[in-house]
């Protein structure tokens, strides 16, 4: 892996939080902003090619944004019929439309997840505490 060299204009109190994090975690503060910036930005190569662009521009959102994203969830026709379809698979072979179906919803039901994990990531990040455990 190279290594760059980057000069960084700060603020004063955004470098004060930096320097105080770095105190209290022992580690130099190139370590710390390093770390800040690799959790900030997401790596999104592993996502599918058609999510990588939205999960990235994400870290740029509000967090009323975020919080509406981290509470959305699939309609629940959507849901029903993802279970309805899930179940019938066991039972018997599902009909072309049918497993086109599923595999649309199984593709939407990853989308919204992926979406919900990364708005929960980024908040957790700028709160400095993990959101979970409150929702």
């Amino acid at each position: 892996m190279t290594v760059q060299s980057v000069t960084l204009q700060l603020s004063e109190p955004l470098m004060r939080r930096a320097r105080q994090t770095a105190d209290a975690l022992q580690h130099p503060l190139e370590e710390v902003l390093t770390s800040v910036l690799a959790a900030a930005l997401p790596d999104v190569e592993q996502a599918p090619s058609a999510m990588q662009l939205e999960l990235a521009r994400m870290t740029w959102l509000n967090d009323a944004e975020l919080w509406w994203i981290a509470r959305a969830a699939m309609p629940d026709t959507d849901q029903q019929r993802l279970a309805e379809l899930a179940d019938l698979q066991t039972l018997r072979s599902l009909t072309v439309q049918e497993s086109r179906t599923l595999a649309a919803l199984r593709d939407e039901y990853g989308r919204v997840t992926l979406k919900k994990a990364r708005a929960y990531a980024l908040l957790s990040l700028r709160g400095g505490r993990p959101l979970l455990a409150e929702n």
